[in-house]
């Protein structure tokens, strides 16, 4: 089911929750939306689910209107935060619910059939007689995302379902989720504050800020081609470091690493530099390795100081460090946003003369 959201504009007094938000999601894709708290995420899902209104703008959902339609009348499933189940009632109950107050619900033998098909499709069908405290954090998101499946939506929303979840739990439900939208072909809309979930979860991510979408794109674009400079620093790992641009060279005086090539107007300028990007080097220099993170595989990560500042950095090829050890940083790239606008991937001096 497609979903087409054009320019929504959600205020709380003199608050813009959202300022003209637009989306377009295709038929069986999942995305997630991903931002700080308060970019506007939740609300935005709120509104698709019917649970919040708009101050201007429309939704469609599968080429369909919902503006003014009640969120029981838009047949979208949607999984929250804390589950929501009902503590007084069963698995069983709790999933059957959303069947049994539909105006025209099915006939109580269906809906037990429905009920027990999807326990056995989230794989718990030994839930049923329990009462959701009887059952486990993971238990307990199986059957809120049964319940949300139970009215066959076409439409999933998620608004950060694992966050109650431990990491290993969490790890392993997110992988099975997935497996589960891709067999039932549904489109999916996740919210979540957590940059790995979104990136080993969604097709596309929405990255918010401030009410506002800055970029909708693969995760592999996101990192390679950050449109704005809050992107780049907040997608990904990546150290923000002041410079200044001089005839199209990134200077990083007074800090002790070497300059790149940046073709963007004289002046000061940030650069984000990836942990891969800024590489220590063995020998006399004005940084100091100040913790070795062993890697199963080289090169180790490592905490460098570099003056006043801490880097994740990486080591160079067959170099090995120990804690305190002084060593040279040199940079392989990195993405530089100037002051006066612009923006360009960052090479070394080396690497862009020879090409």
């Amino acid at each position: 089911m497609t979903v087409e959201v054009q320019g929504i504009v959600r205020r709380f007094g003199a608050t813009a929750a959202l300022e003209g938000v637009s989306l377009s999601v295709r038929e069986g894709e999942f995305i997630a939306l991903l931002g700080p708290s308060g970019s506007g995420k939740t609300t935005l899902l709120r509104i698709l689910a019917g649970l919040e209104g708009t101050d201007a703008g429309v939704v469609r959902v599968g080429g369909r209107d919902l503006t003014g339609v009640p969120a029981r009348e838009r047949g979208i499933g949607m999984v929250f935060q804390n589950y929501a189940l009902f503590r007084h009632m069963t698995v069983f109950d709790n999933i059957a619910f959303g069947l049994r107050v539909r105006a025209q619900k099915p006939h109580h033998s269906e809906i037990a059939t429905r009920v027990r098909r999807l326990l056995e499709l989230v794989q718990v069908p030994e839930l049923e007689t329990r009462y959701p405290e009887q059952c486990s954090g993971g238990q307990r998101q199986r059957v809120a995302l049964a319940r949300a499946l139970a009215i066959e939506p076409r439409l999933l929303l998620l608004d950060e379902p694992f966050s109650a979840l431990d990491a290993l739990v969490r790890k392993d439900v997110r992988r099975w989720l997935r497996g589960l939208h891709d067999g039932l072909g549904i489109t999916s809309v996740l919210v979540t504050h957590d940059q790995e979930e979104a990136m080993e979860l969604a097709d596309r991510i929405a990255v918010m800020e401030r009410g506002r979408i800055v970029q909708f794109d693969t995760a592999e674009t996101l990192l390679r081609a950050p449109a704005t400079a809050f992107v780049a620093g907040f997608v990904g790992e990546a150290a923000r470091l002041p410079c200044t641009v001089r005839g199209g060279v990134a200077h990083f005086d007074p800090l002790p690493m070497t300059p790149l090539r940046a073709a963007l107007p004289d002046g000061p300028a940030t650069a984000f530099v990836r942990p891969h990007d800024i590489v220590a080097r063995s020998g006399d220099g004005a940084a100091k390795v100040r913790l070795v993170r062993q890697e199963d595989q080289a090169p180790n990560r490592l905490v460098v100081q570099a003056g006043d500042v801490v880097l994740d950095a990486t080591s160079g090829p067959g170099e090995v460090f120990a804690r305190g050890q002084a060593c040279r940083l040199t940079l392989r790239g990195g993405h530089v946003f100037s002051a006066a606008g612009g923006s360009t991937r960052a090479q070394p001096l080396a690497a862009a003369m020879a090409s």
